[in-house]
């Protein structure tokens, strides 16, 4: 396998990445910068591609700058922002537990964040304001909880995760079932996830947890590529495993109720980013954590542009059609994997 290699300093500081991903990630990146392109002329007022790029020069027309620039741009940005976080989060959570099929709405982020987002709706419709806060508030607060029954166990993480997750879905249920008809309309709408009605403040929040979470990332290479090897050489090589593994969970959950937060819940991003850009080209941690990046930020983006376009006027929201196209496309995985297809 080919190596690019590059150094600084006079060589005190050298980077090394298998040429196939960094390809991978090149091709990926142009892809988004595409598709975001598309999200600003694609709609049902059609804009030039010299018209969309005005909007981000800052020379735009009156009418770009209305339809672009105050609709579509933010809702691309949050749309891309938080498909990212959302494969970084299952990035770190399928590293971290050494299980394939660790996912954000596995260990209850996705049921906390929409429980508190319900209850509050239906029991106080006046507190629109505090949506965001409460989701967030709630996605950390079951995570928490989690951690401290399996004390940083990844076993136990998944399994009590597993079983927290479905006694908050049927809570959340209950209380749809039982609310006003207009209250469980608007919750419902928010447990669809999307980002239609990204604005600004949506943007300012999730640009700040992607900033954040650039150096998490980079501060989780190290550990990451150790408990590859098992907590035993992990150890050895100077990693407290039990130590790690618990700062990377919370990491994990931190950023999945970030975005949650914002968009709502969106299946399928964080289980099938990571493994997208395992097959895309192996790599180590770090490049590995990029390429899911990149991957999340496409297929959330995507669904969102998809769902906005093909089924016009109707605009369906990027959680169902994140949740049609990763249904198909994670069997096919699957298959894949265990050698079932050619």
């Amino acid at each position: 396998m080919r190596v690019l290699r590059a150094s600084a300093l006079g060589g005190r500081v050298a980077v090394e990445a298998p040429a196939p991903a960094v390809l991978a990630l090149v091709g990926l990146s142009c892809a988004v910068a595409l598709l975001f392109l598309g999200s600003l002329m694609a709609g049902r007022i059609p804009l030039a591609a010299g018209d969309a790029l005005s909007v981000l020069v800052g020379t735009p027309t009156d009418r770009a700058a209305l339809v672009a620039g105050e609709f579509r741009l933010p809702r691309a940005l949050v749309g891309l922002m938080a498909g990212g976080l959302l494969a970084l989060s299952g990035a770190l959570l399928q590293g971290a537990t050494r299980n394939p099929l660790a996912d954000p709405a596995l260990v209850g982020v996705s049921q906390g964040a929409g429980l508190a987002v319900v209850a509050l709706t239906v029991l106080a419709p006046d507190g629109a304001a505090w949506t965001m806060p409460a989701a967030f508030a709630g996605g950390l607060a079951v995570a928490a909880v989690i951690l401290s029954l399996s004390s940083g166990q990844s076993i136990r993480f998944l399994l009590i995760g597993v079983g927290m997750a479905a006694f908050l879905a049927a809570m959340t249920t209950a209380i749809l079932t039982y609310g006003g008809l207009s209250e469980a309309h608007a919750a419902l709408a928010w447990l669809a996830g999307s980002v239609r009605a990204s604005g600004w403040s949506d943007v300012r929040l999730l640009a700040w947890c992607s900033l954040a979470a650039v150096p998490v990332a980079v501060a989780a290479m190290r550990p990451l590529a150790a408990m590859r090897l098992g907590d035993d050489l992990a150890t050895t090589l100077g990693h407290r495993a039990g130590r790690a593994r618990l700062a990377l969970l919370f990491a994990a959950v931190a950023m999945a109720a970030g975005s949650v937060a914002v968009v709502g819940p969106i299946a399928f991003i964080g289980l099938l980013s990571p493994h997208i850009a395992a097959r895309l080209a192996p790599a180590g941690p770090g490049l590995h954590l990029a390429l899911s990046w990149v991957t999340g930020a496409l297929l959330t983006g995507g669904a969102d542009l998809a769902g906005r376009t093909l089924a016009g006027p109707v605009q369906v929201p990027a959680g169902l059609v994140a949740a049609l196209m990763g249904a198909p496309l994670f069997a096919l995985l699957i298959l894949r994997k265990h050698g079932s297809t050619p």
